[in-house]
């Protein structure tokens, strides 16, 4: 089914795949960062993941929107379809973060990942986990909403049950193989997962689901830390562009995976450059803070939120002092007040 012998590795390419693979080895040494820093660099990325993948598919919500919603999550009940859509999005990745090393590729933990992506729409009850019984062509819409007609064909019904195994069989045949390079296995298996489009709805979300599956267990333990989606969020058009240059020549004699694997690995080298350059500002910012504060941020995002008698029992030190740096953090934006007097707690507050 799938030939990519013929990727022509440009220097363009080469350069990216070091790059990456560099920060990858390096990333052990990011682990002198204080626990509530790598806490906090975590929610970032899943804000911003979590907001930029769904608004790519048509979603609304702002990631401030999103942050106030994903600390509802208990409530399990969603009104919107945005809200519907943000949820299962964060609960998969969930899942992927900490069950990665356990969820194999395979057909099965791909249509549980979808039910898991579409379990609070009620829209998608009928269809979520399998693969379609209709045909869902990719159309162009113009401004009013009329069709412009399809501009990419995917799999029949027919043919995707068929496709999905042969997809499936062909990446871990090569993974295990260890021939090609797995940033190139990766990029290649989403492009035609996203040609064969094998669900009714939630294709481009899973894609990227899984695309953070599949680094992680290659190794790529930096992910969860900075958002690819957000990458591909502010780059959407040359995503679409390199997605379809790329799947208009998969069912042909002459494949040519350079549009989508340069865009691919493009996204991952800004990936990885937005995450060094939030661990450098973050460095010197804490760098010119007191010991006392470093301990109460650290205390805040370990329990999410805190209180100055717990910080007291925490750290031993005395109660105007916390309270003075308590509120020097406040006016900083390290931390958010919530209530005042005796009843006031306090919670990390995201920084971008």
């Amino acid at each position: 089914m799938l030939e990519i012998a013929n990727i022509a590795i440009t220097p363009a390419i080469l350069k990216a795949i070091s790059e990456i693979d560099e920060f990858k080895g390096k990333w052990q040494a990011t682990q002198d960062l204080a626990p509530d820093r790598l806490v906090s660099l975590k929610r970032i990325a899943t804000i911003e993941s979590v907001g930029s993948s769904t608004r790519i598919e048509g979603a609304r919500l702002t990631d401030g929107e999103v942050e106030k919603l994903l600390s509802k999550l208990e409530q399990k009940s969603f009104t919107t379809r945005d809200e519907q859509e943000v949820a299962g999005y964060a609960d998969a990745m969930d899942m992927v973060f900490e069950s990665h090393a356990a969820i194999t590729l395979t057909e099965n933990h791909i249509r549980q990942l979808h039910g898991v992506l579409l379990k609070y729409s009620s829209k998608d009850e009928e269809h979520r986990g399998a693969y379609k019984t209709i045909t869902n062509h990719v159309e162009a819409f113009d401004a009013d909403g009329k069709s412009l007609g399809i501009v990419f064909q995917t799999a029949t019904p027919f043919e995707t049950p068929l496709m999905m195994k042969a997809l499936v069989d062909w990446y871990n045949g090569q993974a295990r193989e260890e021939i090609q390079h797995p940033l190139l296995l990766i990029a290649v298996f989403i492009n035609v997962f996203l040609a064969i489009h094998p669900f009714r709805d939630g294709n481009g979300r899973l894609s990227r689901i899984l695309t953070t599956l599949l680094l992680l267990r290659a190794g790529y333990a930096y992910v969860p830390y900075s958002s690819m989606e957000s990458v591909i969020e502010a780059n959407k058009e040359g995503y679409y562009l390199a997605l379809r240059r790329t799947q208009q020549t998969i069912r042909t004699d002459h494949q040519n995976w350079e549009p989508w694997v340069a865009f691919f690995l493009k996204a991952m080298v800004k990936q990885k450059d937005n995450l060094s350059r939030k661990i450098k500002e973050e460095r010197a910012l804490r760098e010119s803070l007191p010991a006392l504060s470093r301990a109460i941020l650290e205390l805040a995002t370990a329990r999410s939120e805190i209180t100055v008698r717990e910080i007291e029992d925490a750290t031993q030190a005395n109660r105007n002092t916390i309270k003075a740096h308590l509120k020097k953090l406040a006016d900083q934006e390290y931390l958010i007040a919530v209530g005042k007097g005796r009843g006031a707690r306090y919670t990390p507050k995201t920084r971008g």
